[in-house]
């Protein structure tokens, strides 16, 4: 069976960082891999960087679209996307050399639609700070409807299995990577954390995870209008969200 691992990574001004992001990826054990990067209209020299790497190796890819979300991108990706795996990985987050070969024989092991990983966060310098995101060894769809258990940069998902699972594009690109995991841990109803730290996930000022006033707003939308669920049960969550929020010093990508 095919066992390349279809990697997705939407890129929207991403100069800066999209260089290191691939270079981590093009740093695997794991090589049969493909990378579709999706470039959203930016207006900064992404595509020269992307492009430039593409030219010297055939697996990365390189998909230009007006500006249209993450969301779209992503689902740009994913249409085009060839391997029995699917990955998502935003174009300033990195991974650790050994994360595909961990994930996928961790998924293998499991038996399972999706897995995830632990993760560590960085700033704007690539520095290591706060504490670990520790992955949940058993995530239940009930955990999920609670807060999102899967750091999206470290999810794995068998589509070759399960088929194709897509972005909802009508969240507008807020809280979409949430619903999508929600959605593939709807096909077996369970997913499973892998407890080695593997990832690195990027926190800027900028960024919707750094603007917690803006997140708490989001979070609560998607509680009532997305879950559907009632005001009381829409509360409770939220608490519960902000705890695991403020433990990981109002770093969380729950």
């Amino acid at each position: 069976m095919n066992e390349k691992v279809s990697i997705i990574t939407p890129c929207y001004n991403g100069a800066k960082y999209v260089g290191e992001t691939i270079e981590s990826v093009l740093a695997q054990d794991y090589t049969d891999w493909e990378m579709i990067i999706v470039n959203d209209g930016s207006s900064d020299n992404s595509c020269d960087i992307v492009s430039s790497y593409a030219a010297k190796d055939p697996r990365i890819t390189l998909i230009n679209q007006p500006n249209g979300g993450s969301a779209k991108a992503r689902n740009n990706g994913i249409e085009h996307a060839n391997g029995r795996y699917i990955a998502l990985l935003d174009a300033d987050d990195l991974w650790n050399p050994d994360f595909l070969s961990s994930q996928v024989s961790f998924l293998k092991e499991k038996n399972a639609a999706v897995v995830c990983s632990s993760y560590a966060h960085i700033d704007a310098d690539s520095k290591v700070f706060g504490k670990v995101d520790v992955a949940k060894p058993v995530i239940t769809l009930k955990d999920m409807y609670v807060m999102n258990r899967i750091g999206c940069l470290t999810g794995l998902y068998d589509a070759g299995t399960y088929g194709k699972v897509y972005l909802r594009e009508e969240l507008k690109s807020l809280r979409d990577d949430y619903a999508y995991w929600i959605d593939c841990v709807k096909k077996t109803g369970v997913a499973y954390g892998n407890q080695k730290v593997l990832a690195r996930y990027r926190v800027l000022d900028t960024s919707t995870t750094g603007n917690k006033k803006k997140l708490i707003k989001v979070q609560w939308h998607f509680y009532r209008d997305y879950l559907h669920l009632n005001p009381f049960r829409a509360s409770a969550n939220l608490v519960q969200w902000g705890i695991a929020g403020l433990r990981k010093f109002g770093n969380s990508n729950v």
